[in-house]
């Protein structure tokens, strides 16, 4: 099974009025998941590529999600969301860890943008297989997640969420 984004949010308790950002959204896939399943919340997809912005932009139109507002942002920079301070309920970071250079920076923008109580749910490739995935010296593995996490501030909330055959999925508290 791969992963499917509905699971591993259901599986977070997710209300459908909590505030939600997904840090480098891009295609959208994950960030429309998320307005299906918050319909009195918002979510905010947070991308750095331009034709990313205007492709995920136009799917929340086409699909009528009016609670989805695309955000052009560099979730590795301080303030680079554009999103206040302790405004989200919720920050996802999926498949974006393994790719990004600055990954503490990345948390450290996630911890501030979430309110006290708030959660960040990180999923990432446990292998590369069949051509899909990070080449394996890319991986970032759970362990490794799970030790920026702790030592930004979060606390652990479970071990593994469904993640699918080749991912993990892990959650947070602030």
């Amino acid at each position: 099974m791969f992963m499917d984004p509905v699971k591993i949010l259901a599986a977070c308790s997710i209300q459908s009025t909590n505030t939600v950002a997904d840090f480098g959204a891009g295609s959208g896939f994950v960030a429309q998941a998320a307005a299906s399943l918050v319909p009195q919340g918002q979510v905010f997809a947070i991308e750095i590529n331009k034709e990313l912005v205007t492709r995920i932009t136009r799917d929340a139109v086409d699909h009528r999600l009016s609670n989805l507002h695309v955000l052009w942002g560099d979730v590795e920079e301080f303030e680079g969301t554009k999103l206040a301070a302790g405004s989200v309920d919720i920050v996802l970071c999926f498949n974006i860890l393994f790719v990004l250079e600055d990954k503490a920076d990345v948390v450290k923008e996630a911890f501030r943008v979430l309110k006290t109580g708030g959660k960040i749910v990180v999923v990432d490739w446990t292998e590369s297989f069949g051509g899909l995935g990070p080449q394996p010296h890319h991986i970032f593995t759970q362990a490794m997640a799970e030790a920026l996490l702790t030592s930004v501030g979060f606390k652990k909330r479970t071990d593994t969420l469904p993640a699918g055959d080749h991912h993990y999925a892990i959650l947070f508290e602030k």
